[in-house]
């Protein structure tokens, strides 16, 4: 009998082979060196560039001469002094708050359409899905103020039912609306998302749900919201984490002015014309760390909210 099979018979596993000599297990320094090039990339691209900027923001500094601190300064001018802080902060929260549920429910809607068997599914989903491979790209902001200018095709539609805008993009009561429509246009990633969370629903609760008399709208709010409530939340946090940082559009459409009257001034549009306009780069910077804290505190209000309607299964939190 084998030494392997007496160690099996008294109970006990055989042993682990141990590592050969010279092999990865006896050098941890190669793992390091493997490690390097993005330890390096994280150090010197991410964490150096935000350690600058938070010093930066307590500073006076203009890229041609030596940063002088000036404490808490930048700050509370951006509450006490800055009258456009505040409507940029203004129109990235209307922008924020009217673009991401009608986005949400849009992709909801189509996901539901799309979730049903047919031989064109294929299409349909590429097609829908289309416009977000486009991102925030220039060409299509171009193309987006050119439909909505004066005389552009929104106007020659509306005209058909006798209604005259006279050009969106200079109306500041539809200056913003531009911008959410074509945030809501790019609705293709959450659809994806809520796509495969559909396809995770066991379909024998809709049996039982139909034998017991549901029908679709009951379904709709007693299976399906429920048991999608987790992806709802995933789709929900990165979507608003976008809309807060939505810049090409805006930039684009106003021509970089953030008008008319700011009603298109979004946050990272101001932040930008103080540190590559006027070349404030300590009050850019302390901009930069607002936002960045704002958007923790809406993402942390997000999933404390989250514990009183999402949920994870048999797991009731």
């Amino acid at each position: 009998m084998s030494a392997r099979a007496s160690t099996l018979e008294r109970g006990r596993a055989p042993a682990a082979p141990a590592p050969a000599k010279g092999s990865y297990g006896e050098r941890p320094g190669v793992a390091y060196l493997f490690l390097s090039p993005w330890v390096a990339g994280a150090v010197l691209l991410t964490l150096g560039p935000m350690l600058a900027s938070l010093y930066l923001s307590f500073t006076d500094y203009d890229l041609f001469t030596s940063p002088k601190f000036v404490g808490f300064a930048n700050y509370a001018r951006l509450f006490g002094e800055d009258a456009h802080f505040l409507s940029a902060v203004w129109a990235t929260v209307k922008y924020v708050l009217l673009s991401v549920p009608v986005q949400l429910v849009a992709a909801l809607a189509v996901a539901l359409l799309l979730n049903r068997a047919s031989r064109a599914q294929g299409v349909y989903r590429s097609a829908f899905y289309a416009p977000s491979l486009l991102g925030a790209s220039v060409a299509v902001a171009l193309v987006w103020r050119a439909l909505f200018s004066t005389d552009g095709a929104a106007d020659q539609v509306l005209s058909l039912f006798g209604v005259r805008t006279g050009g969106w993009v200079t109306d500041p009561g539809l200056a913003l609306l531009v911008l959410v429509l074509l945030g809501i246009w790019q609705f293709g990633a959450p659809m994806v998302i809520f796509l495969a969370g559909l396809k995770q629903i066991p379909p024998e609760l809709y049996d039982a749900a139909a034998v017991d008399g549901a029908g679709w709208w009951r379904q709709l709010r007693s299976i399906t919201v429920p048991m999608l409530s987790p992806v709802i939340l995933f789709n929900l946090v990165l979507d608003t984490i976008r809309a807060f940082q939505v810049f090409n559009a805006a930039f684009i459409v106003s021509n970089g002015t953030g008008g008319p009257g700011d009603s298109t001034l979004f946050y990272t549009l101001y932040l930008w014309q103080k540190g590559f306009v006027d070349f404030k780069m300590g009050y850019a910077s302390a901009m930069a760390w607002l936002l960045l804290l704002g958007i923790a505190l809406v993402t942390t209000l997000i999933f404390r909210s989250a514990r009183s309607w999402v949920h994870y299964g048999g797991d009731e939190r």
